[in-house]
């Protein structure tokens, strides 16, 4: 079984705590480091190489809408998977300009989430088996 490295990145310690504790119990999925801002974020994408970040959109000091394109430019291969509580078309189209990978809204099914974490191509990529 292929394991994915994830990283988390809440304001929210007991949402941060409540995806660990899921994510683990699943398997295949390595938590390899929690943030609760973009900075924090920035600064762990650059050492612990997530392949994919959850990344929620909207934290103090800097956001998931700033923080994505940087992560994305220091690590291009990694997916980020957008989770927030607002479902709008428009916080879903500001989080696609940002470059995220997927959007799921918190408090979906953990299928819905799973299926983001290991089925979501990057930006820009077709999802596998399909032909441009």
């Amino acid at each position: 079984m292929v394991t994915i490295r994830v990283l988390i990145v809440d304001d929210v310690e007991q949402v941060r705590r409540d995806l660990r504790t899921l994510l683990t119990l699943v398997g295949g999925i390595e938590i390899v480091g929690e943030a609760a801002n973009g900075i924090e974020a920035l600064r762990m994408a650059k050492t612990l190489f997530p392949e994919v970040v959850l990344m929620d959109l909207e934290m103090p000091v800097m956001d998931g809408y700033e923080a994505t394109p940087q992560i994305k430019e220091i690590q291009p291969a990694c997916r980020v998977i957008a989770l927030s509580i607002h479902a709008g078309e428009t916080e879903r189209q500001r989080a696609l300009q940002s470059g995220v990978d997927a959007f799921v809204v918190k408090g979906a099914a953990l299928g819905t989430l799973l299926d983001a974490i290991h089925n979501t191509p990057t930006y820009g990529q077709m999802p596998k088996g399909e032909k441009k």
